[in-house]
């Protein structure tokens, strides 16, 4: 029996190991010897300090050699239970009351769920509430900071003060629309009840005739459009039209190209053998026949 060592299991964080493993562990180290460290405690025993069953106990251990707290030195078999070293690599100190309470208060402080903690600084408390007379006072300031006349205020002498009455020129402005009233600009031509239509060359592009209009609508429709997605005349449609030809059109080379193949490959052999050449076509008309033949008899069935 190891009092130390079972202490120290004692008193191993529940960050590192469960209370099943705690317990296990313990009696591991209540029947290893104090010099060598080596346990044969028995399945039965760990059963019962765990209060689990046969299976869970196993797995616990097993748990405890993978992550170094005990080590296997020989398996357990029929008639000879397995021997354990305990702390392998070293017994862990036994904290002091101390270190207990800064371990209890570091646990106070953490978050209960870490995964959904505050993981940003929090933000500066909200200003409190305005009671009546702080609105009083804030709209006293306003008033006093408030002047009238200028913005940057009136100046001091009277050769600086704007005249009464409205100005008699103005510099800029619309000067031929109103030359002795006050100035206006003209008006944007989107606030017109119809806006007028922008001609093609406004933005300096060239005027298009009417045959180039033609061309870009769809003779399908009776009047010219630009753009037709029945028709296939907008841009994605002539893109895919274009590539479709375009694959029709190596097929059909591919196709010439083969048969050609074929011809000549016919025309070598007629040359060099007609009678094999004749008993081929003639062997290709009897699968023919007989093809037929079978398909008419599969119709009657």
């Amino acid at each position: 029996m190891s009092i130390h060592m079972m202490l120290a299991a004692a008193y191993l964080p529940r960050e590192v190991i469960n209370q099943t493993q705690k317990a296990v562990l313990m009696k591991i180290a209540d029947s290893a010897d104090d010099q060598t460290r080596l346990a044969r405690p028995g399945l039965e025993r760990m059963m019962a300090w765990a209060g689990v069953g046969e299976k869970t106990t196993i797995n616990v251990v097993t748990e405890l050699v993978g992550d170094g707290w005990v080590e296997r030195v020989s398996a357990g078999r029929v008639g000879r239970r397995a021997e354990y070293k305990v702390f392998p690599y070293g017994v862990p100190p036994i904290p002091t009351t101390e270190e207990l309470i800064e371990r209890r208060q570091a646990a106070q402080r953490a978050p209960k769920n870490p995964r959904l903690a505050r993981q940003t600084k929090r933000r500066k408390p909200s200003p409190p509430a305005l009671t009546q007379q702080d609105v009083v006072a804030r709209r006293a300031r306003a008033a006093v900071e408030v002047k009238a006349g200028l913005p940057e205020g009136n100046p001091a002498s009277e050769e600086g003060r704007v005249p009464d009455g409205e100005p008699g020129r103005f510099p800029q402005g619309n000067r031929a629309g109103s030359p002795e009233e006050t100035p206006s600009f003209p008006s944007h031509s989107s606030v017109l009840p119809t806006p007028p239509t922008p001609t093609a060359d406004a933005a300096g592009e060239p005027g298009m005739t009417e045959e180039d209009q033609a061309a870009r609508g769809c003779p399908k429709h009776p009047t010219t459009v630009g753009n037709c997605r029945g028709c296939g005349t907008n841009p994605r449609a002539g893109r895919e039209q274009a590539r479709r030809d375009a694959v029709a059109s190596e097929h059909g080379a591919q196709q010439r190209w083969l048969r050609a193949f074929l011809a000549e490959q016919e025309r070598r052999v007629a040359d060099r053998n007609p009678e094999a050449l004749a008993r081929a076509q003639q062997r290709t008309r009897d699968l023919a026949r007989m093809g037929r033949e079978q398909a008419a008899n599969s119709r009657r069935t």
